[in-house]
């Protein structure tokens, strides 16, 4: 599904990633970790195509195309959806156009159907993320993902501002956006059971504090430390590795 190759990435003429090589598979839930500023928001970044994040070397592939300096607007279209952690105030476009939009292709889209599942109703004819809170303007985001039904999935700290009840909600829309159900949860230790569909998405989390893990499910886990992609493994193994002895020693492994 997503293929990154030895990718390095400049912003104003300052090296931010260096030498990434990920694959994220079919159906498949990737988290990304790291501490403030380790590059993880300009991976995403660049890999939707955003100006400013300058590929000074590598390739990335989308489904077999090469993506790697194409437009953003050719991303989405090919299958490509992020929400971010800090989503713009757009005044004068209601939070129902904006669905509308992403969801252009969807013929069988229901706005108020999707809405009223995740709780959104009430503020589609407000301005997108205007006044909104944490817990609002993450819902509208996974309600344009909902709506445009991308084959990769792209979260930029989706736990983020959000308070307890709403992240409960969050967790259980991103599994049903993805394609994944839990069945029990247990303790960090041990992963959760989870039931994965034919039509399951991709997906690249990126989390600072992990807490998000507590209401999805992932398949690998991988630490992201100044531009660097050091340390592979389980994902609930690398976030008991991280609360146990920080960012730094993870950044002591190799992949």
């Amino acid at each position: 599904m997503l293929l990154i190759e030895e990718l390095k990435v400049e912003i104003g003429g300052k090296p931010i990633l260096k030498n990434i090589n990920m694959e994220v598979p079919q159906g498949e839930t990737h988290v990304l970790f790291g501490p403030n500023g380790s590059g993880k928001t300009s991976l995403m970044m660049t890999l939707m195509g955003f100006s400013g994040y300058n590929v000074t070397h590598g390739k990335i592939t989308f489904k077999g195309h090469d993506i790697t300096y194409m437009p953003i607007n050719e991303r989405a279209q090919l299958g490509i959806g992020i929400s971010f952690q800090r989503p713009p105030t757009i005044n004068g476009l209601k939070t129902r156009e904006i669905v509308e939009i992403c969801g252009a292709g969807n013929a069988n889209l229901d706005v108020e159907k999707l809405a009223k599942e995740i709780n959104c109703t009430d503020f589609l004819d407000r301005d997108v993320n205007h006044n909104f809170s944490g817990g609002e303007i993450k819902r509208s985001e996974l309600l344009q993902l909902m709506a445009q039904k991308p084959d990769l999935v792209l979260l930029d700290e989706p736990e983020s501002g959000v308070d307890l009840e709403n992240i409960v909600m969050i967790g259980d829309t991103i599994n049903t956006l993805l394609g994944r159900s839990i069945q029990c949860q247990c303790p960090i230790e041990t992963p959760f059971k989870t039931i994965v569909s034919d039509q399951a998405r991709s997906a690249l989390v990126i989390t600072h504090t992990g807490h998000i893990l507590d209401y999805i499910t992932a398949d690998k886990g991988r630490v992201l430390f100044d531009g660097v992609l050091c340390f592979t493994r389980n994902a609930r193994e690398i976030l008991k590795w991280i609360r146990e002895y920080g960012y730094e020693e993870c950044a002591r492994c190799t992949i």
